[in-house]
């Protein structure tokens, strides 16, 4: 079951120490449930992490003081962190995460004026066109609860290699929903997608 929190940590590092940085990560006990990506477009380390609710923060604090001293040596810029409230899910997965071997991030910033309207209008657009993609395995949208990078955040799960998935967004009936929304729902700013793959070894015990 999706927890109603996600806790999303990234951290930039210099291209040949990527490694490096996953293993120094996998090295330190991981927060419960936390799931552990790299990039596959840039340099640079992820995790996930379900929370229930904000007062589990406080206790990986601790946690992050020491990730934080042993990455940063390997580091290109300090580590972005934010925590989303969760939403919707078109497509569920049954546990907090998805569970295959990539996911990507797909984020965009709405303006709050016609926030309730976009809900309404991407359940028959965007959610209607990932329902019916067979490379999306699961797909949950959230939104920001404490970031410096408001708004709207899917996470998309898929097991197929990138090239295979992406063409799902490529599409005419896509580039028509993409019309429909800027400049009507969404802003300039905090508009990007990114995707990951998943680290073996890099999950917490929940």
């Amino acid at each position: 079951m999706t927890s109603p929190l996600l806790l999303v940590t990234e951290v930039p590092v210099a291209r040949e120490t990527v490694q490096e940085a996953l293993t120094v990560w996998r090295s330190r006990t991981a927060a419960p449930g936390s799931v552990l990506y790299e990039s596959t477009e840039s340099p640079a380390v992820l995790e996930l992490t379900p929370l229930a609710g904000l007062a589990e923060l406080a206790v990986l604090t601790a946690r992050w003081r020491d990730l934080g001293q042993a990455l940063a040596p390997l580091s290109t810029g300090d580590v972005r962190r934010q925590v989303l409230a969760f939403v919707a899910a078109p497509k569920p997965v049954a546990n907090e995460l998805p569970d295959t071997p990539y996911i990507q991030l797909r984020h965009v910033e709405v303006k709050p004026p016609v926030h309730e309207e976009y809900l309404a209008w991407r359940e028959g657009t965007i959610f209607a066109e990932v329902l019916k993609s067979e490379r999306i395995e699961a797909f949950l949208a959230y939104h920001s609860l404490l970031s410096t990078e408001p708004g709207v955040m899917f996470v998309s799960g898929f097991s197929c290699e990138p090239a295979q998935y992406l063409p799902t967004f490529a599409s005419e009936r896509y580039a028509e929903i993409a019309r429909q929304a800027h400049p009507r729902f969404v802003t300039d700013a905090g508009l990007y997608t990114r995707i990951y793959r998943r680290v073996a070894g890099g999950e917490g015990a929940r």
